[in-house]
């Protein structure tokens, strides 16, 4: 099934079906995508605007990397199904690996646009953390199911290491854009 291109009612009615695919790797993908199209959207609502006119260029540029970040968990949703589907236990393993490490690379956006972006969408970026966050520990958990069922301790060594300090890292950034989203808006 390709869900890229159907409704999300469609994918959130097979979700919850009896049915194998898609689950929660896929669902951590689509979070993921989530997130990434909250920091596309606090972005397009500011380019333009007069007020952020110095940061447009940087903008455009943040804009380019969250729309490509976003296409790729789009392909990802799909791709954890295929994996689940064909048995391929390495695909199953690389594809919420690739989402844990595209989180990171997504949510190290959101720091900057608490003072780049408009501030009537600050909220958006604290969500956008916390859903990338959420969308990182979900796959993270697919992550090592999988590597359990692998039985390579030496690759699951190498990628707990790196998804350790991403995890650390990715809960500093969405602790610090909380703290400060929270103080802008007074809650």
């Amino acid at each position: 099934m390709n869900y890229r291109g159907q409704t999300l009612k469609k994918y959130l009615d097979d979700l919850a079906a009896k049915i194998p695919a898609p689950g929660g790797g896929s669902a951590s993908a689509l979070n993921a995508a989530l997130g990434a199209s909250l920091v596309s959207m606090v972005i397009n609502f500011t380019i333009g605007k007069p007020k952020y006119a110095k940061y447009e260029k940087r903008l455009k540029e943040l804009l380019e990397k969250s729309e490509k970040l976003r296409d790729a968990f789009l392909r990802l949703v799909d791709l954890d199904i295929v994996a689940y589907e064909n048995k391929n236990l390495r695909d199953a393993l690389d594809v919420p690996f690739m989402v844990c490490r595209l989180c990171h690379e997504t949510i190290k956006l959101c720091p900057e646009l608490i003072t780049k972006g408009n501030i009537n969408l600050i909220s958006d970026v604290a969500v956008a953390a916390v859903l990338l966050e959420s969308a990182f520990q979900s796959a993270y958990f697919n992550v090592e199911i999988n590597l359990k069922s692998s039985g390579n301790k030496k690759l699951g060594k190498s990628m707990r290491k790196e998804l350790l300090t991403k995890k650390k890292d990715i809960r500093k950034i969405r602790f610090n854009t909380e703290v400060k989203v929270s103080k802008i808006i007074g809650a």
